[in-house]
């Protein structure tokens, strides 16, 4: 392999067992079909051997991967406004809106967080992949809130690699159906894809992904069955708070997937507040990393948007009575 484009990483605790390109995907920041393709091609080494996709992983492994000459990105710079919360030449920390997609797919070629990006940083060639260029995590098209993106390769790096290993800090809002019987509560239920639904995730698989979602009441709602919660998610599957949340019977309000409404306790005569909600009611509010260059804590806050404060207030009022 050519030592100036050569990358390295050891696999660590979380990725024992686990398939090779589901690894290499997490540790560099890339798509498993693109990992896929490097291993195919040769271009990876495992334990200083040539390997599968399908190959499992142990604790301590070295992977080395040559990657590919970067192509000419085929995706537009559009100059779609960005609430930004921090920048510097190493990375962009915004507010993401609800609505708005992170990187181009099926359906959605253009109008994402991804061209903003472009338009807004410039050059980002090759920063963690041709499609997603700058792209370290994700939140889903109607989750709002906080956000970071990688500038260059190396911080794309970095914090791809605390996203991996759980160093991050993330704090969510969720308005959920129903009322927990608990204070606060956790599930620890691995997350795979829904066996009849690709387009979903599960609980109720064979062979998911490792998953732990923490959560906390701060607010009760009796009167319309809802609940305002402290989310903390302590791994980053898909829709991971999203199919947890559902999977303990207390769904997200406004999720169209995962949040069927509840009859227990609801009032049929009553239209639900958030009925008119076009959007999962999660709100990514905190996420706390290490810079990627000089090793600086950072943590930033995104406030609630207006959908969410003023749900909030109407059903203050509803218990209040006014």
């Amino acid at each position: 392999m050519a030592a100036s484009t050569e990358k390295h990483w050891m696999a660590g605790e979380d990725d024992a067992g686990e398939r090779l390109d589901t690894t290499l995907a997490a540790l560099a920041g890339i798509s498993r079909s693109q990992a896929r393709r490097w291993i195919d091609q040769g271009r990876v080494r495992l334990a200083g051997a040539s390997c599968r996709a399908s190959q499992k992983v142990a604790e301590g492994d070295r992977i080395e991967a040559d990657p590919p000459e970067l192509l000419p990105s085929p995706l537009e710079p559009e100059a779609i406004p960005l609430v930004v919360l921090y920048e510097d030449e190493h990375l962009i920390v915004i507010d993401k809106p609800a609505g708005l997609v992170v990187h181009p797919a099926p359906g959605h070629p253009g109008g994402t967080l991804v061209n903003a990006l472009l338009h807004h940083c410039g050059d980002l060639a090759g920063v963690g992949g041709v499609l997603r260029p700058g792209i370290v995590h994700r939140l889903d098209r109607g989750t709002s809130g906080v956000m970071v993106a990688a500038k260059h390769d190396a911080a794309h790096r970095s914090l791809a690699a605390q996203f991996h290993d759980h160093t991050i800090e993330r704090q969510y809002r969720a308005l959920i159906r129903g009322l927990p019987a608990a204070n606060e509560g956790r599930v620890d239920l691995a997350i795979g894809r829904h066996p009849r639904d690709r387009k979903r995730m599960s609980t109720k698989v064979n062979n998911g992904r490792e998953a732990h979602t923490a959560w906390r009441v701060l607010e009760r709602f009796p009167k319309s069955d809802r609940s305002w919660l402290l989310v903390l998610p302590e791994t980053g599957r898909t829709h991971q708070i999203r199919v947890h949340l559902a999977s303990v019977g207390l769904p997200i309000a406004g999720d169209p997937v995962y949040g069927r409404a509840r009859r227990i306790g609801l009032r049929a005569h009553r239209r639900p507040a958030d009925a008119a909600l076009e959007r999962p009611a999660l709100h990514a509010s905190v996420l706390g990393f290490e810079h990627p260059v000089g090793a600086e804590s950072l943590r930033f806050e995104a406030p609630l948007p207006e959908d969410l404060e003023s749900l909030l207030d109407e059903l203050r009022c509803r218990e209040a009575g006014t």
